[in-house]
């Protein structure tokens, strides 16, 4: 029972998601909340360190995919971010923490989800588990860079504590997921942790996630009582840089040499990692950010959605 809660929710996200913002805006109303924000950075451990334990780390060293491993990082590191750079000066010009906040979605690639939708599609899950490592790791050195570069004339961007979060979200986890991986290998080998060990981790991360969002969104939740048009206003944008992410990640993954390396392509791309960037959005900037985070939030719904239509037609796509 412990296991089978996580485990529904996550392969449900489409309607778990949307029940807990309803949950959180509920319970925002009536208390509150800032005095839970001590929750984050836990929360943020549990949303990262279960994806870290089940990830092949031996699969970083594969060789044959150079092209499409360059080509993913160009799409993730200068085209997509440009996108969102660019829908958030057209929706958010005058928001500069919504802007920032809209262009970490755009910034910070790939995720367990990532894994998930190329398997599910039958694509070359070596290569999907090696963007996904690379992804985090170069997306949690570029961060800094681009906050400063792109916004650090607008938002105080505070370099120390960001490179800190950055540390303790991403480079913490993935040792503590290293390790563990190491662990279990070592005391109960291979086969049972693939088998029956492996798969109780990940849908742990579901909790962080949603347990995130709800502080989210119930710090935003009489804001939003006293003006509704401000789920539109950061939903459309959100949506719309989805639909142009996984457009362009279709056809330019027509270009791979075999169709298992496009799937590759397509969910190493157009899949963002929504949880990094709510938790730096939450525990860099603290409340002031909560209607960036709830734009981030939203996300998550259009992207699970978005891609469990996806990977339903994509046998006509590709």
């Amino acid at each position: 029972m412990i296991h089978a809660i996580p485990r529904v929710l996550q392969r449900n996200m489409v309607l778990s998601i949307p029940m807990v913002l309803l949950l959180g805006f509920g319970v925002g109303l009536f208390y509150d909340t800032k005095s839970l924000q001590f929750l984050v950075f836990p929360l943020t451990i549990v949303m990262i360190y279960p994806t870290m334990v089940g990830i092949n780390f031996k699969q970083l060293f594969s060789k044959g995919d150079t092209t499409l491993q360059v080509s993913a990082l160009l799409m993730n590191f200068v085209l997509t971010p440009l996108i969102a750079y660019a829908l958030g000066w057209v929706f958010f010009s005058n928001e500069p923490l919504l802007h920032l906040g809209f262009f970490l979605t755009g910034l910070l690639p790939t995720s367990g989800m990532t894994l998930s939708w190329t398997q599910m599609a039958s694509g070359n899950l070596p290569a999907a588990v090696k963007m996904t490592i690379i992804g985090l790791v170069v997306g949690a050195l570029l961060t800094p860079i681009y906050l400063m570069k792109v916004f650090g004339a607008s938002v105080d961007v505070p370099l120390l504590k960001t490179l800190q979060q950055i540390v303790f979200i991403v480079f913490v986890p993935l040792a503590m997921g290293f390790a563990t991986q190491r662990l279990l290998l070592k005391r109960y080998g291979k086969n049972k942790f693939v088998k029956d060990l492996k798969p109780l981790f990940g849908p742990w991360g579901t909790i962080g996630v949603l347990g995130v969002q709800f502080l989210a969104i119930s710090l935003k939740s009489k804001d939003i009582l006293d003006n509704p048009r401000i789920l539109l206003l950061l939903g459309l944008p959100v949506l719309l840089f989805f639909v142009i992410n996984f457009v362009l990640s279709t056809f330019f993954a027509r270009f791979a040499k075999t169709r298992e390396n496009g799937v590759a392509f397509i969910y190493g791309t157009v899949l963002r990692n929504l949880s990094i960037a709510l938790a730096l959005v939450m525990t860099v900037f603290g409340a002031e950010a909560s209607e960036a985070a709830l734009l981030i939030s939203m996300g998550f719904i259009f992207q699970a959605q978005l891609a469990a239509w996806h990977v339903k037609l994509l046998k006509h796509w590709l």
